[in-house]
């Protein structure tokens, strides 16, 4: 996701309300680096979260196309700078289901990647870490969502 400029940052602050804008400083001030990138979700996508869920996994996706797959140790630098923005991406959302599914799609792509994560111990390990935050996260969603995710999770186990 990019940052959109300030001015139209600016721009887009004179047709929200004062309480609206307080509320908006306030969950700013919880970023220090990714001001600029929060208030361009809370401004511009915070109103399609599917959208947003689309727009992170093409991120996601050309990350993943850039991995150095030369060397397994490529492969972990890579892996983790991909959970580590797509953490800050789902911290800017607050919605459980975002979570479940951004993490869903990592564990995914991390699975049918080649070379394979079986091979190395240490992206083994990332990857059922993160299988097992998902399957915790998925308890406290609404039943509906709790079956759907869970054959998800069932899907990206069996391949």
């Amino acid at each position: 996701m990019k940052a959109v400029s300030v001015v139209t940052i600016r721009k887009e602050l004179k047709y929200k309300s004062n309480e609206e804008l307080a509320e908006l400083c306030l969950r700013l001030s919880r970023f220090k680096k990714e001001n600029k990138e929060l208030l361009t979700y809370l401004l511009f996508e915070s109103d399609s979260e599917e959208g947003y869920i689309e727009t992170v996994k093409a991120e996601i996706d050309e990350q993943f196309e850039l991995i150095n797959t030369n060397s397994y140790f490529y492969i972990k630098k890579s892996v983790r700078k991909i959970l580590r923005n797509t953490k800050k991406y789902i911290r800017y959302s607050l919605n459980k289901e975002t979570e479940v599914e951004l993490l869903l799609y990592v564990c995914k792509k991390l699975k049918t990647m080649r070379p394979s994560i079986k091979r190395n111990t240490t992206l083994c390990n990332i990857y059922e870490r993160n299988m097992v935050a998902i399957k915790k996260k998925i308890l406290n969603l609404h039943e509906d969502l709790q079956y759907d995710y869970s054959v998800m999770v069932d899907d990206i186990e069996t391949l």
